[in-house]
């Protein structure tokens, strides 16, 4: 199919601000070209203009720009385009209706119920795709062979495409459908997305909507069926609303595009890139699938030239642009994921897992409090950077201009309001001497302060000597150190979540800016090769042109990988490889040309960690598919990712994908230039390094011999890129004309004891890391759903103190309790901790928070230092400890003894000895307390504690290696920065608030709110401004309660923590050093510091909500929120399940409450409907925004939700929530928020008010209905000014992150 002899090939990748056209020629050669994507004034479209070029200036003939252009010439064209993810960006797809099952319009608004930035007030989500939202009474359930619902009528059973049996609840009305999808049309929308629950197994009811809405006019209509038939209704409701919203942008521009041909391309054989990495019909492509349709193409480029050509070795795809950088990997296949974010638009659909961060040459650089910072805010195309002349703001091209990294000689004369002037070195310049003098300064005035206060230690380690101001050299030099530091964290993030050793990969560098930072990124992760291919300007281009045609099928299955499914799931996957390559011959493909690979998207029963699984390498035998032994494959890779195996639990199938390709994908012609002659720079340059400004020699790419080696430093350009040699390494030019980078070791200047504050910005980076990768091992090598799948666990770094240096992920309630933690066993053990011990605890007296925390930690010793240098520590939530209840979270509990087992400080390793033998009989000690049990899962209890001491090895041996590169005294030198950073930021908070507090004369704030059972909880706070200091006193706070809402005291001191940090309002290091300037007086007694044996599992999720509403109340910041997080459990002998429910957000200064998602202390994700009904035996009769709970105001606050739960089976329902008397406050003259309640329908037909706490047992019949809390409003309702302006923030201007490692995080952050 690619060959087109005699023909023009153009394979076209047309991005935000460039578009790049590759182009080969009928006798056999290339071209390149790089234009505008928008030029108006010159032309319409910028691929119709790149084409138009290239057959004019080649074939001598004219081709007239207001002509369409004649396609008689033209072979083939690929496209990658990022229409499709511009849309969804700046929010202008196509008009589109939902329609969606009854009792869940409000189901994609309240997603996961999540909020996306932990610490932003104002919770920013964007908004849905759809513009109205129509309900439509239908409903099948899933069959459950034990259901004892009453039986009132005979429902008709049908049989979906997974095997499943399914209840048609609600037959559908196809007239009422007709009425409503009449007045859509009416309203003048004519794009339709359709999403009904369990359509994924069973689409009848959408498919006969969808012929009703063909046959009405609409004229897209998306059915979530065909879009993408994976279970998941919430993803796969995004999935389709992104198809309807995108599709009509998509063939519009389509249209368009053709328009500029004659004939209209038919004759043409037009592909285009899809987020997959395959190419399809112009015809096929459609919106869910084209989101990642421009990045997708520099993976094949980079996978197909530098895989193969660097010996197999794995590759790290490295593409740094203007505003951001793609990172992704290659080993020989493609890795994809089934699930990603765009745009805050969660797709369900197969997409090559590139991982952007933001760090592009257009981050802006800031100084913050100390801190050198680089992103995410970018510059964009206009006004550009600095040097671009156009009044923007400094960034990372700047910092390499100021360098000398970049030549402006050598740069188009396109910058300045004319775009006829050249790159402004005096532009950058002056920007830089301007924050070279604002980081002196703070330099010498914190020096003085400190001398002032005759605060030695600080004056002496805080600041350099009054002579080593830092020069402007310096600091830019400084900024890129911290650009190329975070963009190594995700590189290192990528490979070692899989198990990969990151030093062990090439890294592959395209992209405008990426040669600039390779060697510095390689150097950094230990790489000690750097490809960079001829084309790396515009590799994504070149990628089509080698890609391949795909078709993907896939459909969902609910069969066991064992022997006697075997025949049917070679049926299906043989059915499903034969409707691949059907089509792909329908397209022009001989069958030789045509492959199939199959997938099995396989987990083991009972967890969610699901591997989407090739038999490649895994030939098949007798106890195996014929496809291959997807068994063994699947176990190999789960061992490599998490470093265990379950041998004796069943392997469930989810899903049969066949992933088709038509080979398709040119051979590259080069030719190569052996040459004798040695490379002769074109020109010296001064370049400024770590040690200084060096003579740097200056390479034209197309003038250099193949063979020869070029020392660095140096510099080799090309049209549309630059490459910076660094000292010590050295550049080849290989025979296809590419060149291959050897990275030399770093000759690191040594680092002093004295803060340089561009190592601090890297340090605290180096310090996150070590928290993350302690993560990754933590998930990787646990056993249980709540620390493998929910993610509900914390890792961190402590001075030797016990101080707080870095903590990952940042779950609210566990920000300050750590520190408690390790600062108690310092004092209890101080000199019984040796090599090899390992601590663990939970007791609230000890910095616990709750007993299911549990939290494991490892002294860090040093050779020659009789005590522990570091700690590490890792805490994990472990669903069940003992106690009265299943899941030891008791609604009703008493006394400590009834919630599960209590360690104080037991040594669960001695001398590299695991106890468990002690643990055991520790974990099972609760049994000897009436009514209680011991612990219920002790198997995951001990894999998941060895986890955690896993996690604390690598934690420990990473703080080792820290110190051997830097030296123990420069390390803990940084540490004491970093906090003091921290704390630096908190100050200078806390002057800001008291400045706009002297109006009033009073810098003493107090305020009060009470708990439901009336006990109150008070502060009163004294701000010290010319400290910067505070005292946060809860004296008068009511004493300490019968039952479990007690807080320990590092409840209150997570509490303070995440309310400063919220304050502050920028990222800083979230570490001991927020609470430096914080005084704490918590009254002994009361429910914030209850006695030893006091009950607390309470107080952990619902009085720690309470406290933030006093302290965000006292500093008049925003309205409260829900105030609960409304704690839902039920189980029976055989299930058990836990969840917490979203409410609704306080409104602010300016902006509107979020209705129906988590706020403050909480952040947990909900369980999808579908998954709901699935695996436990209820229906989700109802799910949806609670309309009118949010408080009036000036800004409204927001919704709560309404969620109704059918039991088909008895069970134990335990409820255990808050602000069911006592209304969330609103602020400023706006109203309080609605009151929550809990009701329960018994099948008898009575209706009871449970209360805020309780456990009652159900019948099958019976239904619990929650209403959660609203968020109080903010301002009086009469200064409307005519409506509310609620600010909204555009998703193009704040950046969106995306891939897996940013999936994590976030899968982290919502625990």
């Amino acid at each position: 199919m690619a060959e087109t002899k005699g023909k023009f090939d153009f394979a076209i990748d047309r991005g935000g601000t460039f578009t790049d056209v590759f182009a080969r020629l009928p006798d056999g050669r290339e071209r390149v070209l790089k234009l505008l994507s928008r030029d108006p004034q010159n032309y319409k479209d910028a691929p119709t203009e790149g084409i138009r070029r290239v057959l004019e200036e080649e074939t001598g003939q004219a081709f007239p720009r207001d002509q369409p252009v004649d396609s008689s010439l033209i072979g083939w064209i690929r496209m990658g385009t990022t229409v499709a993810t511009n849309a969804l960006l700046e929010r202008k797809g196509e008009r589109a209706a939902l329609l969606v099952t009854k009792g869940f319009k409000d189901l994609l608004h309240i997603g996961t119920q999540a909020r996306p930035r932990l610490f932003d007030l104002e919770v920013a989500v964007p908004d849905v795709l759809y513009e109205e939202v129509i309900e439509v009474d239908e409903r099948v359930v899933l069959c459950q062979d034990d259901c004892q619902l009453p039986r009132t009528n005979t429902k008709r059973v049908v049989t979906g495409s997974t095997g499943d049996s399914l209840e048609v609840w609600q037959e559908l009305d196809l007239k009422q459908v007709e009425k409503d999808l009449r007045g859509v049309l009416s309203r003048g929308i004519s794009s339709l997305a359709v999403l009904f629950l369990h359509s994924y197994t069973w689409s009848d009811h959408e498919k006969a909507v969808g012929a009703l809405a063909r046959r009405l006019g609409f004229t897209q209509v998306s059915l979530s069926s065909e879009v993408m038939p994976m279970v998941r209704a919430v993803p796969r409701g995004y999935t389709v609303c992104a198809d309807a919203y995108l599709t009509p942008k998509i063939h519009q521009y389509l249209k368009g595009f053709t328009a500029g041909f004659k004939g209209g391309l038919k004759d043409v054989d037009v592909l285009f890139m899809q987020s997959d990495g395959g190419l399809t019909p112009m015809g096929e492509f459609c919106g869910s699938r084209a989101v990642l349709s421009g990045p997708a193409g520099g993976v094949v480029g980079y996978a197909i030239t530098s895989y193969s050509q660097m010996e197999k070795k794995p590759v790290i795809g490295f593409d740094m642009g203007g505003t951001s950088t793609d990172v992704s990997r290659y080993a020989g296949q493609y890795e994809h994921v089934f699930e990603a974010t765009t745009a805050g638009v969660t797709l369900q659909a197969p997409q090559l897992d590139i991982n952007t961060v933001a760090a592009g040459g257009g981050s802006r650089l800031f100084f913050r409090s100390g801190m050198f910072v680089v992103g995410p805010e970018s510059a964009g195309a206009h006004p550009g950077p600095a040097c671009y002349r156009k009044g923007g703001p400094l960034t990372v091209t700047d910092a390499n201009l100021a360098l000398g990294r970049l030549l402006p000689s050598f740069f188009p004369k396109i910058f300045g309001p004319a775009e006829n002037e050249p790159l402004s070195l005096e532009e950058t310049m002056k920007h830089f001497h301007s924050v070279t003098e604002e980081i002196n300064t703070f330099l010498s005035v914190n020096q003085t302060q400190a001398a002032a206060n005759g605060d030695n230690k600080t004056q002496k380690n805080m600041m350099p000597d009054s002579q080593s101001k830092m020069s402007v050299e310096e600091v830019a030099m400084g900024f890129i150190r911290v650009a190329n530091e975070a963009m190594c964290r995700p590189i290192r993030a990528l490979t070692q979540a899989k198990g990969h050793d990151t030093s062990q990969h090439v890294l592959a560098c395209f992209g405008g800016a990426g040669g600039q930072h390779a060697c510095a990124i390689a150097r950094a992760l230990g790489m000690k090769t750097v490809f960079i291919h001829k084309y790396s300007g515009l590799l994504s281009a070149y990628g089509l042109a080698l890609a391949d045609v795909v078709e993907e099928v896939q459909e969902p299955c609910s069969l066991k990988y064992e022997q006697q499914c075997f025949s049917e799931l070679d049926r299906r996957m043989e059915e499903l490889c034969r409707r691949c390559r059907d089509t792909l011959c329908a397209r022009g493909f001989s069958s030789g040309q045509i492959t199939t690979e199959v997938f099995l998207h396989l987990r083991y029963q009972g967890t969610d960690c699901a591997l989407m699984v090739t038999a490649d390498g895994f030939p098949s035998h007798a106890q195996s598919c014929r496809a291959g032994d997807f068994r063994g494959a699947f176990t190999k890779r789960y061992l490599k990712e998490f470093g265990f195996t379950i041998p004796d639990r069943p392997i469930v199938v989810d899903d049969i994908r066949v992933r088709g390709c038509g080979k398709s994908g040119i051979d590259s012609v080069h030719k190569p230039k052996m040459g004798n002659t040695e490379a002769k720079p074109v020109t010296m340059t001064k370049c400024y390094f770590e040690d200084g400004y060096m003579g740097t020699s200056v390479y034209l790419w197309e003038e250099l011999p193949c063979g020869k080696s070029i020392q660095g430093p140096a510099i080799i350009i090309d049209k549309n890129s630059t490459i910076l040699v660094e000292p010590s390494c050295e550049a080849r030019l290989t025979e296809e004309g590419n060149v291959c980078l050897t990275v030399g070791s770093d000759t690191q200047c040594a680092i002093g004891t004295e803060l340089n504050t561009v190592q601090l910005s890297i340090f605290s980076h180096r310090f996150m890391s070590i928290a993350e990768q302690m993560g990754r091992v933590l998930q990787r090598t646990s056993i249980s759903t709540n620390i493998k799948e929910r993610l509900d666990f914390s890792c961190a770094v402590f001075g030797p103190d016990g101080g707080l240096v870095s903590n990952a992920p940042h779950i609210p309630v566990h920000l300050g309790a750590m520190q408690e933690t390790v600062q108690y066993q310092i004092r209890s053990m101080e000199n019984k901790l040796n090599e090899g011990d390992v601590i663990l605890s939970n007791h609230p007296c000890a910095g616990g928070s709750h007993l299911p925390d549990l939290t494991v930690i490892t002294p860090v010793f040093r050779k020659g230092v009789n005590r522990p240098v570091f700690f590490v520590a890792s805490r994990g939530h472990h669903a069940d400890i003992g106690g009265i209840t299943p899941g030891s979270m008791p609604p009703h509990s008493t006394s400590l003894q009834q919630e599960g087992a209590v360690f104080t400080s037991f040594k669960l390793v001695t001398g590299g000895v695991f106890q468990e033998e002690a643990v055991t009989e520790a974990l099972k000690a609760p049994a000897q307390y009436p009514g209680c049990s011991g612990t219920r899962n002790l198997h995951d209890n001990l894999s998941d504690l060895r986890a955690q001491v896993a996690a604390n090895q690598r934690g420990s041996q990473l703080v080792g290696e820290l110190i051997d590169c830097y030296g123990l005294d420069v390390v803990q030198a940084y540490m004491g920065y970093i906090q003091s950073n921290a704390e630096l930021a908190v100050r200078d908070m806390l002057r800001e608030f008291a400045r706009r507090r002297q109006h009033s004369g009073s810098l003493e704030v107090e305020s009060e709110d009470f708990m439901d059972d009336g006990t109150p909880i008070r502060l009163r706070v004294q701000i010290d401004e010319e400290e910067g200091s505070a005292v946060f006193d809860f004296t008068g706070t009511g004493t300490e309660v019968w039952g479990n809402c007690n807080a320990p005291r590092a409840i209150t001191l997570s509490a303070l923590i995440y309310c400063l940090r919220c304050m502050v309002g920028q990222d800083i290091p979230l570490n001991q050093g927020c609470l430096t300037p914080i005084k704490v007086i918590i009254p002994p007694g009361s429910i914030l510091q209850p006695s030893l044996n006091a009950a607390v599992v309470g107080g952990n999720v619902l009085t720690s909500q309470r406290v933030v509403d006093v302290i965000f109340k006292a500093f008049e910041v925003c309205a409260a929120s829900q105030g609960c997080m409304n704690n839902i459990s039920f189980g029976s002998e055989r299930v058990g399940y836990y969840e917490t429910v979203a409410g609704g957000a306080g409104a602010g200064p300016s902006w509107h409450g979020r209705s129906g998602v988590h706020s403050h202390m909480t952040n947990t994700r909900i369980t999808d409907p579908e998954i709901l009904e699935k695996r436990y035996p209820l229906i989700l009769e109802h799910f949806s925004l609670r309309p009118g709970s949010g408080g009036a105001g000036k800004y409204r606050g927001g919704d709560g939700v309404i969620r109704k739960l059918l039991f088909r089976n008895k069970v134990v329902l335990s409820v255990l929530t808050e602000r069911r008397a006592i209304r969330p406050y609103g602020l400023m003259g706006g109203e309080d928020g609605a009151t929550g309640l809990n009701l329960l329908h018994r099948a008898d037909g009575r209706t009871l008010n449970l209360g805020a706490k309780t456990s009652v047992s159900l019948e099958p019949g019976d239904m619990f209905c929650l209403y959660t809390p609203g968020g109080g409003g903010f301002g009086n309702e009469e200064l409307k000014n005519g409506g509310p302006q609620n600010k909204r923030r555009r998703l193009n201007e704040t950046f969106t992150e995306r891939g897996s490692v940013f999936e994590y995080r976030m899968a982290q952050e919502g625990v």
